[in-house]
């Protein structure tokens, strides 16, 4: 699957898989974004084509990556015996430029996030994050791999680096009203309240807007009658919270998984930790089947 450098409806990588027609659409330069996802014949991600377009802006679309933090922490600070440092919602990953590489075996490409100066303002820690993306047969399986390593200079060691990681992937769907979730456990937290609720009737509003936070779970299925596709996110601990976003009137609804709550940086409520040299490895996959 050798990648192809587009022009049209927007500079990006193409990734394609010749007998299915299955592909990915890939924007390195905005925050290591996949910005399409074609599967079935059909495009299962959404995109605010007018927001994309102005770089002063954050995307409302595609899958864009979460970390060193998912969701914010009060006041935007992170304290650390290193400090206190302003790290906004959802941490910078989304927002800086990453490497983008074809993986050996010619199945996938891998984005590449390294820290810099601008990174360690926010987060003092040297690291390297490697995002692999695969397309299977009606799926995209991906693999996260993070290391902690000692930056070059540093005169005493930098202790553990806790961290976040999330993906926010935007679903498309005919109308969110219609759309049908399943593999959720019967409580969840409402972020709009910070509350523990019913999940049933937060699914009952999604087209109305909601913003909740479930698991750990398994396997979330999204089911969408009106375009005859389901859509079920295959998740494994640590890596197996799920959080459900929809923001009518935009056709999508967001099924993203998540390490750790948001402020779990501060609260340690399932917080992860590297010590220098060490690695994390996380996983996750979706997968596209027709309803009967």
């Amino acid at each position: 699957m050798p990648l192809q450098h587009c022009l049209e409806p927007y500079p990006h990588w193409l990734l394609q898989e010749p007998l299915s027609g299955d592909s990915l659409r890939i924007v390195p330069e905005r925050g290591g974004l996949v910005s399409g996802w074609r599967c079935h014949g059909r495009e299962m991600l959404y995109l605010d084509a007018e927001r994309f377009a102005d770089p002063a802006l954050s995307v409302r679309g595609g899958i864009p990556v979460l970390f060193p933090i998912c969701g914010n922490l009060p006041d935007d600070r992170l304290t650390l015996p290193q400090g206190s440092f302003h790290l906004p919602q959802h941490g910078f990953a989304r927002d800086l430029p990453w490497q983008l590489q074809e993986l050996a075996a010619g199945d996938g490409i891998a984005l590449v996030l390294e820290d810099s100066p601008a990174t360690r303002s926010q987060f003092p820690f040297a690291f390297r994050l490697e995002l692999e993306l695969r397309l299977e047969a009606s799926a995209l399986a991906i693999l996260v791999r993070l290391h902690h390593r000692s930056a070059d200079g540093d005169q005493e060691p930098p202790g553990a680096m806790p961290f976040s990681f999330g993906l926010h992937p935007y679903l498309a769907v005919v109308d969110p009203a219609a759309v049908q979730l399943e593999g959720l456990p019967d409580r969840c937290l409402d972020h709009h309240t910070m509350t523990a609720t019913s999940t049933m009737e937060q699914l009952a509003r999604l087209g109305q807007g909601v913003d909740l936070l479930a698991g750990p779970v398994g396997s979330v299925r999204l089911s969408d009658p009106l375009a005859g596709l389901a859509i079920t996110l295959e998740t494994m601990a640590p890596w197996d919270l799920a959080v459900v976003w929809s923001d009518p009137p935009r056709s999508m609804v967001c099924l993203e998984p998540w390490t750790g709550p948001r402020g779990a940086l501060v609260s340690g409520d399932r917080r992860l930790e590297l010590q220098p040299g060490q690695s994390q490895e996380l996983s996750c996959r979706y997968h596209v089947s027709k309803l009967d």
